[in-house]
């Protein structure tokens, strides 16, 4: 029982993140811009990326695509970490790390309507 509601506690938390950062990839806002545009991204890029983002947390919202939705937001979050050590942002890094951890614990701990 506790940790189904751990995990809907969780994937309540990396949705709503989830939605939260693709909307503002989305909409291209300037500090994503300055962001990714280091690394090659320019405004419709970063709109797929954001859109791929939004898409991954509805996923995590149901049972049978959960698993997935988790897969595509870690990878989205691994891409941004990769990007963070080849110009040797440690920190940039570090800060993405928690992140990451959430989705791999999410898809650990499974959906909390799964039986």
């Amino acid at each position: 029982m506790i940790p189904k509601i751990i995990s809907g506690v969780l994937a309540l938390i990396a949705v709503f993140m989830g939605l939260k950062q693709g909307w503002v990839m989305a909409s291209s806002q300037p500090e994503m811009m300055e962001m990714f545009s280091k690394w090659g991204f320019n405004k419709t890029s970063l709109a797929i990326n954001g859109a791929i983002t939004m898409l991954s947390a509805i996923l995590m919202l149901f049972t049978k695509t959960f698993f997935w939705g988790n897969f595509i937001m870690a990878a989205g979050i691994l891409l941004i970490i990769c990007f963070h050590l080849l110009y040797r942002d440690f920190k940039g890094a570090a800060i993405e790390l928690p992140f990451l951890m959430l989705n791999l614990a999410l898809i650990y701990l499974h959906h909390p309507l799964s039986k």
